[in-house]
């Protein structure tokens, strides 16, 4: 039934989309073949005309993407911080550059970039295109003085000056270089993971720990308030912006976000850039991209497909395991006067706390199957180290952070009994 509901949902919004396109007088792209979490609707309308990545062009990208020839001092490459067998991060918690220079922000992963209505935790880049530009010049990262300077490096190079004559037509530009590893990125898309089988149909894909955990996830624990799932959107993220208290506990933000007024030029994004990645300012997030008060402190929600490889969590990279991340929410997140309002003490127990984290781990693609399994196993060895553990905050016995989520009989309805991504039916052994 859910497998029925599943194929329906896609073909409808497949459908939906080339009418739209049609009436508009326009073809649409073909999208190569998706994975089941992946709908052909919300690849096409994330691939914007004319950026289809061709096998060509793909072919420039990734060579580009993993040669450090880009950088000052020919050390550091996108692969350095977006390493492809690691999921696209480093591990690291905080990024590291040229010269061993350090940033103020973990690296997300490239894993379904392409469908990011924003780039960067702070969002300060529209597109892919303009995301790849930025690193190659900031100078804690790939440390390139100019795009000149990038340009006239590449072009020097004999085999990406007859590349990029064959892939544009033209000799390199910076335009075509950040589009060519743009179209390497939009082909690396993620969703094959083990939740995506059983959503799609096979109740035996997730074990009776990560089956609850899926429950607590749409109820009791609320994370689909942030990390929903839909047709549309499969990545588990609201694309918007919070502040859950990460940063709170570093800075003064009125004191910071005072000082930036005057510093700050908005739509200056290599400005932008620097401050976010080099400077006390990083802590206030989308602020220095808006300079709205409502902005300070928050970052972008993450997407959670394949979370269980892509630590440490957080755009500062300070929580080092899933069981931490849900520790953090458990007791409200860090109290401060911007923090979104959405936050309350959770009142888990330390049995929903595994399911949860269980489930978490239920979201990585299968190709990275080994990797999530050292990765589990290294995690849970950490489970008696909890920084963000505060229980009496957490069941409500110090503290004032507000009134329990609802905490629904599964036996009478189960949360997670919400069909494919939205659409009420019955998940075979959900409740179990």
């Amino acid at each position: 039934m859910m497998g029925s509901r599943a194929t329906t949902a896609w073909m409808v919004g497949v459908l939906l989309y080339a009418g739209a396109v049609q009436a508009q007088g326009s073809a649409p792209a073909t999208p190569p073949k998706l994975p089941p979490g992946v709908s052909a609707a919300l690849w096409k309308l994330s691939v914007p005309p004319g950026a289809e990545p061709t096998p060509e062009k793909v072919s420039l990208g990734e060579k580009l993407f993993l040669d450090p020839r880009l950088s000052a001092d020919n050390t550091v490459s996108c692969s350095t911080c977006h390493e492809p067998a690691q999921g696209f991060v480093d591990g690291k918690a905080l990024s590291t550059g040229i010269k061993g220079q350090q940033v103020t922000r973990n690296s997300p992963t490239v894993l379904n970039a392409l469908f990011n209505a924003s780039q960067f935790w702070d969002g300060r880049a529209g597109t892919l295109e303009d995301q790849a530009k930025l690193p190659i010049l900031n100078p804690r990262e790939m440390g390139m003085p100019s795009p000149e300077a990038v340009v006239a490096k590449v072009q020097a190079i004999p085999e990406y000056a007859t590349a990029f004559k064959a892939v544009f037509g033209r000799d390199v530009n910076y335009d075509d270089l950040a589009a060519a590893i743009a179209a390497f990125e939009r082909t690396q898309f993620s969703g094959n993971a083990r939740f995506d089988a059983f959503i799609t149909g096979d109740s035996k894909a997730l074990n009776a720990s990560e089956k609850r955990g899926w429950a607590l996830f749409n109820g009791k624990a609320r994370c689909n308030s942030c990390h929903a799932a839909n047709i549309v959107s499969p990545l588990f993220s609201d694309q918007k912006f919070h502040n859950i208290g990460i940063a709170a506990h570093k800075q003064d933000f009125v004191q910071l976000a005072r000082k930036a007024v005057g510093v700050v030029r908005l739509g200056d994004e290599k400005q932008i850039d620097e401050l976010a990645l080099q400077t006390e300012f990083s802590e206030l997030g989308r602020f220095l991209v808006t300079k709205q008060e409502n902005d300070i402190g928050t970052f972008k929600t993450p997407t959670l497909r394949n979370v269980g490889i892509t630590g440490p969590y957080m755009h500062d990279g300070s929580l080092t395991t899933l069981w931490d991340v849900m520790d953090h929410y458990n007791k409200g997140g860090v109290p401060n006067p911007y923090l979104d309002g959405g936050m309350q003490r959770l009142g888990l127990t330390e049995p929903e706390i595994d399911d949860l984290v269980a489930f978490l781990f239920s979201l990585t693609d299968a190709r990275y199957a080994k990797l999530n399994g050292q990765e589990l196993a290294r995690q849970q060895k950490r489970k008696g180290t909890r920084p963000e553990r505060d229980t009496a905050v957490a069941l409500g016995k110090k503290g004032n952070l507000g009134d329990l989520a609802p905490n629904p009989d599964l036996a009478v309805k189960n949360p997670a009994a919400v069909g494919v991504y939205g659409a009420e039916t019955l998940v075979p052994g959900a409740a179990k």
